[in-house]
């Protein structure tokens, strides 16, 4: 699914209009994204919860030319389901 079918989806879901619910869900990356920046966690009780964890520092291999290369520590956003998302897969 990608985003334009997402907001189709919320939209014939919620009835909202398909411009309210791009806004709705613009609105709930940016303040997701801005939480997660500022290393917040996001927990959304029985759906799941995104986090940022470290990956440290790594000795990596060039697949092509067999060499050894550096690769550096970064942050990275993390997602959790949760128990009812999960449930509901099963």
């Amino acid at each position: 699914m990608n985003k334009a079918q997402l907001i189709d989806a919320i939209a014939g879901e919620s009835g909202l209009t398909k411009a309210d619910a791009k806004k709705a869900l613009d609105a709930f990356i940016k303040v997701t994204s801005d939480a997660l920046k500022s290393g917040d966690r996001v927990a959304l009780v029985g759906f799941g919860s995104f986090g940022v964890t470290e990956r440290s520092a790594r000795t990596g291999r060039n697949p092509r030319t067999n060499e050894e290369i550096q690769i550096p520590a970064k942050k990275v956003v993390k997602f959790k389901a949760g128990s009812e998302l999960t449930d509901s897969i099963n």
